[in-house]
């Protein structure tokens, strides 16, 4: 998945955030599936990456109050 910015999500509405953060966390469950069979060191920095984006997403969410 390519890389978030905070500025594109703010401007999509909560269903779209609900889904994108779906996306991102069956992602990092995979990359997490992987790395436990045996890490490679491209998986870190993927796994990093979607760390980020969740929170990123998590962050917005908050913003625009569809989390409480």
């Amino acid at each position: 998945m390519a890389q978030l910015r905070a500025k594109e999500l703010r401007e999509q509405d909560a269903d779209k955030l609900r889904q994108t953060l779906f996306d991102l966390r069956s992602e990092l469950s995979k990359l997490r599936g992987t790395a436990a069979r045996g890490l490679s060191q491209k998986q870190v920095g993927k796994i990093r990456r979607a760390r980020k984006d969740v929170a990123i997403v998590l962050t917005v969410m908050h913003e625009k109050g569809v989390l409480e």
